[in-house]
């Protein structure tokens, strides 16, 4: 069931409902598949038997009807993957979280000015108090990885099984060198998060408007720190690699990642403009 908190302008919604509102919102029929989540909306007070939106969920439509850039976040660890985001408007900013084993997510509004503050929580980014640790580097394949990552699932399914002693064993197997593998064992049974962060806009390419994009992708392992991950480069289209592909991965400081962050967010200049009808109240 839908739900909304006014005091803090955020919103519980499947994304079922998020389309009926983008449909109802736009002045687009609603098509008879949807009605369930629709007739969800009306029940929550959302809209009217007319389709028309809550005053409430004003700012956070215009937004998701006509943002100026969008930020997916794919996280995955071993609850799963997950799927957050931003939207940035004109006016508003809306950022979108999910939970795990939920279907809804929740939308709230943001203070424009804590952009950055934001995603970097949605990643939950933290400062390090330790001293900066050297620069590492670690490089395989896609393919050994993989490997490595699907001896951790089976460890965590085993019961007092050693996890990082099985990792290590099945990147040997597979082909990783010795160092390789010591090195890298570790960083998968610690590993929090791999995530992938994109911002994507209207912009130029070569002169040419079409939608431009920036990405960045990371592993978060825990007290073994932030890796950046080089290979594959992003942006990546699916398929991109190939289990034969170069993989790296590079120790990096936390400030190293809110640089990162920043940089994925255009600038004013690179933005073209497009115009698209407001919500219906």
């Amino acid at each position: 069931m839908p739900s909304f908190d006014v005091t803090r302008s955020r919103f519980r919604l499947t994304d079922d409902e998020v389309f009926v509102l983008a449909q109802l919102a736009t002045g687009q029929p609603v098509p008879e598949s949807m009605a369930p989540a629709e007739a969800r909306l009306r029940d929550a007070g959302l809209t009217n038997a007319a389709g028309e939106l809550s005053a409430l969920l004003l700012p956070l439509m215009r937004t998701l009807v006509q943002p100026s850039v969008i930020v997916s976040l794919e996280s995955g660890g071993r609850q799963g993957t997950l799927h957050h985001g931003m939207l940035i408007g004109d006016e508003h900013v809306v950022c979108h979280e999910t939970w795990p084993g939920e279907e809804e997510a929740e939308y709230r509004l943001v203070e424009p000015r804590t952009v950055v503050w934001t995603l970097a929580d949605l990643i939950a980014l933290r400062r390090s108090d330790a001293a900066e640790a050297e620069e590492q580097v670690v490089e395989t394949t896609v393919g050994v990885l993989q490997t490595g990552l699907t001896a951790l699932e089976k460890a965590a399914s085993t019961p007092g099984a050693d996890e990082q002693a099985l990792v290590d064993e099945a990147l040997r197997a597979a082909g990783a060198a010795d160092d390789t593998a010591t090195r890298l064992a570790p960083l998968i049974v610690e590993l929090r998060s791999n995530w992938r962060m994109t911002a994507a806009w209207q912009g130029r390419q070569d002169g040419v408007p079409g939608v431009a994009a920036r990405a960045v992708a990371a592993w978060d392992c825990g007290p073994l720190g932030q890796w950046l991950r080089e290979l594959p480069a992003e942006p990546m289209a699916e398929g991109g690699a190939t289990a034969d592909s170069p993989f790296r991965l590079r120790r990096v400081a936390p400030k190293r990642i809110w640089e990162e962050l920043t940089g994925l967010l255009p600038d004013a200049t690179e933005l073209v403009r497009e115009q698209a009808p407001p919500p219906q109240a």
